[in-house]
């Protein structure tokens, strides 16, 4: 799956998004190695420890039905921004896929890749 591919299907994703408080939707898409792909979205709770992002939403899905072949991870947000993902996201990122990329797009639509392990290179794990 191409990364443009992978960022529309994270776009698509965005749009269950459901962030009252924030404004801020996120959303995920992450390919595995047969070329399926989970999504996921932020969803914020009242009770703000409640709140998931896009990324865990995604990789939990998938790792709750048995999956762990990941290939790569797109985010996208409604800031139109680049928006890489947050320490927890990265710290779980770096458990299944410590050696695989995220799948960026900037203010003008350049899409890029980021290595995991670069954006917690200090990530731990058994």
């Amino acid at each position: 799956m191409t990364n443009e591919e992978l960022i529309a299907i994270a776009k698509k994703a965005m749009e269950n998004s459901y962030a009252p408080y924030s404004n801020f939707n996120v959303g995920a898409a992450i390919c595995l190695s047969d070329g399926s792909v989970y999504t996921g979205c932020n969803i914020e709770n009242s009770s703000y420890p409640v709140t998931i992002c896009a990324e865990r939403t995604a990789l939990f899905k998938a790792v709750s039905e048995g999956r762990r072949d990941f290939e790569k991870i797109a985010i996208v947000s409604s800031s139109g921004e680049a928006t890489y993902p947050c320490g927890m996201c990265r710290q779980a990122l770096f458990e299944f896929m410590a050696d695989k990329k995220v799948v960026l797009e900037d203010d003008n639509g350049k899409i890029f890749e980021v290595d995991i392990k670069d954006l917690i290179p200090h990530g731990f794990k058994l």
